[in-house]
C-alpha cells in the first residue's frame, strides 16, 4: 500500500512513493488560484524531504502569479499568527506534524489564519482535480521571494496573552523535548527569556527526529528521564510542527495525549466557566470536568478546522482535541502547543501548585486507541459493514464521524482517519478491563 491521503486536512503522503513534487506542485498552484494570486506565506518543519517540497511550492505558487513570503523553518502556529499580522491572504504549512520523517504534507490556512473549513477544503480539491489552474505569464512572475522570522511575534502575542512575568516563573524548572523540529529554537529561547530554568533536549533542527514525533507516552521516556534527573516542575513535548503537545510530570509520569486538553480545560474552567469545543474522539472527562464546574461542552467531528469554526460560532473559551492539540482563543483560534504550555505555566506559577495534583483531580478514565491499516479503496466499505453490525445488535450509535456507539460500560468510535489510510478505533470506559473488552469487542466486529 502507498498512502496518499487528500482530503478536508490538505494533502499528505509518503514522499518518494506518492508524496511526489509533481503533486505538490499542483496542489500549490491549485491553492494560488483558489486565492486568486495574492501574498501566500509558506513554511516547513525540519524533516528531510522539507527543502524539496519547498521548492515545489515557490514553483506552484509563483506560476499562480503569488506573492511568497518564505517562513522558513518555523511552527504552523507561528506561521498562523503571521498570516495575519503580514495582512497574507493564506498560508501553507509543510509538514506532516506528527507523521514519521518519511511522511509531508501540505496544510492549507486561509486568510484568518485558520485552516480551510470543509466546504473551502472541498472548493480547492475542485480547481485541483479539475486542473484549470491561474497561469502568470513570463513577464509578471514576481522576481522574489521575501524571508520573514515570524516567531518574534508569535512570541510577543503569547506574553501579551498570558500576561506572563519573569520573576513569577524564575522558580519553575521546565524539561522540554522539541523533537528537533520546528519549535526546536523559539520555545527554550521563549522559556529562557520567561525566567524558567529550561532544560532542553532534542532542540537542534538540523537533526534528526529522535524519536516519532507523536507526543505520547511511548515517545516521552528521555523527557521523563530529563524531568527526573533535572528536578524538573514539569516536562513538555512537541511535535514536528509545534501544534500537539504531551505532558510529563515532576514525578516523571508521562501523560497520556488524552490528559492535555482535560488538563488545560480543568485550568481554564476552574477559572472562567464557559465552553469547550472538542471533538466526539476526545475522553469524557472533559465533559466531567465541565459540569463540575458549571461549563459546557460543545462536540465536533474530528479535525481542527471544526474545532476552530464551533469556537468562533459558540464563542468557546478553550477547544482542542484528544491528539494532544490546544486551542487557546486568546493566541489564536488553532492549536498551538506554545499557549497550551503558556495556560498551564501561568496556572502553576499563579497557584504555586504541582501538576500532578492538578492531575489528581482529572476524572479517572481508560481511553484505548488502535489504528488498522487498510487499502484507501475499502475504508468506508468497512465502516458501512460496521455499521450494518451494530444495527443487527440494536445499539445506539450516532454518525457525526465515523460510528461512536454507546454502550452500558463505556463508549466505542470507529472512524477513517483523516491524515492516514487507516481506520482509527477509540474506546473509553471507567476501568481498564472494561475499555480492553470494548476494543475486543469492536476488532472482533471490524471485517479487515
Amino acid at each position: 500500500m502507498k498512502p496518499l491521503k487528500i482530503g478536508i486536512t490538505g494533502v499528505r503522503g509518503i514522499v518518494g512513493q506518492t508524496f511526489t513534487p509533481e503533486l505538490v506542485v499542483q496542489f500549490a498552484q491549485a491553492f494560488g488560484s483558489y486565492l486568486d494570486g495574492g501574498r501566500i506565506l509558506i513554511c516547513r518543519d525540519t524533516r528531510p524531504s522539507g527543502p524539496m517540497i519547498r521548492s515545489a511550492v515557490l514553483a506552484g505558487l509563483l506560476a499562480a502569479g503569488c506573492e511568497v513570503i518564505d517562513l522558513g523553518v518555523s511552527p504552523t502556529p507561528s506561521m498562523q499568527i503571521a498570516v495575519k499580522s503580514l495582512e497574507a491572504d493564506g498560508g501553507i504549512a509543510i509538514t506532516a506534524g506528527h507523521n514519521p520523517a518519511a511522511w509531508n504534507a501540505l496544510k492549507f490556512v486561509r486568510g484568518d489564519g485558520v485552516y480551510l473549513n470543509p466546504t473551502q477544503a472541498e472548493e480547492l480539491l475542485d480547481i485541483y482535480h479539475q486542473g484549470e489552474f491561474a497561469k502568470a505569464s513570463w513577464d509578471t512572475i514576481k522576481q522574489t521571494v521575501r524571508q520573514e522570522n515570524p516567531i518574534p511575534h508569535h512570541i510577543e502575542v503569547l506574553n501579551n496573552a498570558f500576561a506572563l512575568e519573569s520573576a513569577k516563573l524564575k522558580r519553575l524548572v521546565v524539561a522540554i523535548d522539541c523533537c528537533n523540529g520546528a519549535c526546536s529554537l523559539m520555545t527554550p529561547q521563549w522559556l529562557e527569556a520567561l525566567g524558567c530554568e529550561v532544560l532542553a533536549v532534542n532542540n537542534d533542527p538540523t537533526g534528526v527526529f529522535p524519536h516519532e514525533p507523536e507526543p505520547k507516552p511511548s515517545t516521552m521516556a528521555q523527557l521523563s528521564a530529563v524531568v527526573k534527573a533535572g528536578r524538573a516542575d514539569i516536562g513538555f513535548a512537541q511535535d514536528a510542527d509545534g501544534e500537539r503537545l504531551g505532558i510529563v510530570t515532576e514525578s516523571g509520569e508521562r501523560l497520556s495525549e488524552e490528559t492535555t486538553l482535560a488538563l488545560a480545560s480543568l485550568v481554564r474552567l476552574k477559572e472562567t466557566p464557559g465552553t469547550i469545543v472538542t471533538n466526539i474522539s476526545t475522553t469524557g472527562a472533559i465533559d466531567l470536568i465541565a459540569e463540575r464546574f458549571g461549563g459546557s461542552v460543545v462536540r465536533t467531528p474530528v479535525g481542527q478546522a471544526y474545532i476552530s469554526e464551533a469556537m468562533i460560532e459558540h464563542n468557546a473559551l478553550l477547544g482542542g482535541e484528544g491528539s494532544g492539540g490546544v486551542t487557546v482563543p486568546e493566541v489564536q483560534l488553532s492549536h498551538d502547543s506554545a499557549a497550551a504550555i503558556g495556560l498551564i505555566l501561568s496556572h502553576l506559577s499563579r497557584t504555586g501548585r504541582r501538576v500532578s495534583e492538578l492531575v489528581e483531580q482529572l476524572p479517572r478514565l481508560t481511553v484505548l486507541k488502535h489504528n488498522i491499516a487498510v487499502e484507501p479503496n475499502r475504508l468506508y466499505s468497512i465502516l458501512q459493514d460496521f455499521r450494518a453490525t451494530v444495527e443487527r445488535e440494536n445499539l445506539q450509535y450516532e454518525t457525526t464521524d465515523g460510528l461512536k456507539v454507546t454502550m452500558p460500560n463505556g463508549w466505542v468510535h470507529v472512524r477513517a482517519s483523516n491524515t492516514e489510510s487507516i481506520i482509527r478505533l477509540i474506546v473509553e470506559s471507567e476501568n481498564a478491563d472494561e475499555a480492553a473488552h470494548l476494543l475486543d469487542w469492536v476488532r472482533d466486529r471490524l471485517t479487515t
